[in-house]
């Protein structure tokens, strides 16, 4: 198949997957981002670089944006030589970051100002499953926005949810970020047990898994744990410690009591303490294993 052309800014982890995808699916693709190396290798993929994200919006009726930052998104709607200098009648910014609500509202508030439509679109998922195809698109925004970006989202996820009113895609990534901070330190506490007790991992990983114990963290990071890989990271320490930060203050915000959440906290800073910030998450295995004694 083939489709109009797409725009894609911000060419890191996600944002690389999300291009390779869409390239494969056909749909042209014009992209930016701030350093030269991930320029680059959207060139070798078969994409069209471009100078500034003004020019991917001149090139593109639909734009997907993949940003580590409020600032950057900021940046890239108003910057000089963003988005909006190079507006296009209609244009649509699919933004997939994991930012905060008041973020989101700000962007789209910014976008709307210059005629614009923003869809708080964040996905679920780690940079291995990007890379899989295997992301979850919580899109929420103006629903004729939503239909045009839907063929969009199809090229790099595996599902989509039409969530309705702006910003429910932010809150239900914030429900979903709380379970995987969850998950993946429980799975690291089970493994650790079973270690301690002389068991072995990779059999605990098949046993478990096919039980009423596995979960998607043990099935992703359990490999990871059991074989103490946690150097090239498909979400990093950094990352968790950023939407950490985002959940905590949503569940203060709505008055949520988060007692499992806030104890698993305490691990992912415990790993940033010992200096694991670029590494995959799955490395609270080892933070427990220092605390075991090991």
């Amino acid at each position: 198949m083939s489709g109009d052309p797409v725009g894609l800014v911000g060419l890191g982890v996600m944002g690389s997957a999300m291009s390779a995808h869409l390239l494969a699916a056909g749909f042209p693709v014009v992209g930016f981002d701030i350093d030269p190396r991930r320029r680059a290798e959207h060139a070798q993929r078969g994409g069209t670089v471009c100078d500034s994200p003004a020019d991917v919006a001149r090139g593109a009726d639909v734009v997907v944006t993949s940003l580590p930052s409020a600032a950057a998104l900021v940046a890239v709607l108003d910057g000089e030589g963003g988005l909006h200098a190079g507006r296009r009648s209609g244009l649509v910014v699919v933004e997939t970051s994991t930012l905060a609500p008041e973020a989101k509202q700000d962007g789209h508030d910014r976008a709307r100002a210059w005629g614009a439509t923003l869809l708080d679109c964040p996905m679920s998922g780690t940079g291995q499953q990007a890379r899989d195809g295997d992301l979850v698109a919580y899109v929420s925004g103006d629903a004729a926005a939503t239909r045009r970006a839907a063929p969009v989202l199809a090229a790099f996820t595996r599902a989509q949810h039409d969530l309705g009113a702006f910003g429910r895609g932010t809150t239900m990534k914030l429900v979903a970020n709380l379970l995987v901070a969850v998950h993946n330190v429980a799975a690291a506490e089970a493994l650790l047990l079973a270690e301690r007790a002389g068991m072995d991992l990779d059999q605990v990983l098949t046993a478990v898994g096919d039980g009423a114990g596995g979960s998607r963290m043990l099935a992703v990071r359990g490999p990871l744990m059991a074989a103490g890989r946690y150097a090239e990271a498909t979400a990093t320490v950094a990352t968790m410690r950023k939407d950490n930060e985002l959940i905590a203050a949503f569940a203060a915000e709505v008055a949520s009591p988060t007692p499992l959440f806030s104890a698993a906290a305490v691990l992912y800073q415990a790993a940033v303490a010992q200096g694991r910030l670029d590494e995959d998450t799955a490395c609270v295995f080892g933070v427990l294993q220092r605390l075991a004694g090991r």
